[in-house]
């Protein structure tokens, strides 16, 4: 008589996980298929569509091609895209000038998208990295630092230009103090309440984005952005980080990168009841495809693991590369 003979079984975890269909019926964690965000890239020129080398199946578009491109997602299912802008490199001087041009490539982007699929959620990417000509992410002050106030008024100045042209909400990704309710005060006192604002609010200097500053052309010409960046050792202090946007006007905070950070969503996710984002950035993207390509893993399984393990962890918002793709395939 064998253990099993012998022994009256009472727990049997197993007889939940049967079949195909028993997993779906007890499955705790469904993705938010409503809240992937597709990231879009958009320079100068017409009729540009062009790939990103370290970003397998991602490009940049100009702005006739990225409504075309916007089209294709609203029909994969798609419902926002976080707008990404860069100019020509003779446009860039150090004050990010060509940032809040009216007529800037977000700004342009932004009106056709909008004009097209109206209901289609249009956010855009607010900081000032791919429009200096140094790649800092703000003004510099005589030292070679990034001089924060002065960053402010830059970043507020654009704001408006990005609501001006239907942005549904503005995203500012610099990590500058105070930059929430400098953005948040610009925005109502021009009567523009109703755009929202989602914070980059746990922003770690993370060596997860190299390909995203190949391919938006944002790599600092000197030094690094620790500075003002996250440590990556710090958890409390993104707490900290979350709850001074929140009480500066954040209607969504993000945590990225989103795989190696998962323990900060977790806390992020525990101690507010608003929205919270992940992106899930460019390095990690290029991880999964690289090994695919290589055989060494299932890229559709790792992607489907990977997104359920943000939305365990507590994200609402997951802005990622594969959320076309994703829809596609799972609708």
């Amino acid at each position: 008589m064998n253990v099993a003979e012998r022994t009256r079984i009472v727990a049997r975890p197993r007889r939940l996980r049967s079949s195909a269909a028993m997993r779906a019926l007890v499955r705790e964690t469904r993705v938010n298929r409503d809240g992937l965000v597709q990231p879009l890239f958009i320079v100068e020129g017409a009729g540009v569509i062009q790939p990103i080398g370290s970003m397998p199946g991602v490009n940049r578009y100009s702005v006739d091609t990225v409504v075309a491109e916007c089209r294709e997602l609203d029909a994969a299912g798609v419902r926002s895209v976080l707008l990404f802008g860069i100019p020509d490199a003779a446009d860039k001087d150090a004050y990010a000038t060509v940032n809040h041009d009216p007529n800037g490539i977000v700004q342009r982007a932004a009106r056709a998208i909008k004009d097209a699929l109206p209901h289609l959620l249009v956010i855009a990417d607010l900081c000032n990295c791919e429009y200096t000509d140094h790649g800092h992410c703000g003004i510099l002050d005589p030292a070679g630092d990034v001089d924060n106030d002065a960053t402010l008024e830059v970043l507020a100045k654009t704001a408006l230009t990005y609501a001006r042209s239907g942005v549904d909400i503005v995203a500012p990704s610099d990590m500058m103090d105070g930059r929430v309710a400098a953005i948040r005060t610009a925005l109502d006192d021009e009567g523009f309440t109703k755009v929202a604002i989602m914070s980059y609010a746990a922003k770690y200097a993370s060596a997860f984005y190299g390909p995203f500053r190949e391919a938006a052309e944002s790599t600092p010409s000197f030094g690094d952005r620790r500075t003002y960046q996250m440590d990556p050792a710090n958890g409390r202090e993104a707490l900290k980080e979350v709850q001074l946007d929140l009480d500066e006007g954040a209607d969504i905070v993000m945590v990225k990168p989103a795989m190696a950070y998962l323990d900060v969503v977790r806390e992020v996710r525990a101690m507010t009841d608003v929205p919270v984002a992940v992106y899930h950035v460019s390095g990690e993207y290029s991880m999964i495809k690289a090994a695919a390509e290589r055989g060494w893993i299932d890229e559709e399984r790792a992607v489907d693991e990977t997104l359920t393990a943000m939305t365990r962890a507590g994200a609402d918002i997951i802005i990622t590369y594969f959320a076309k793709g994703y829809l596609q395939r799972t609708r």
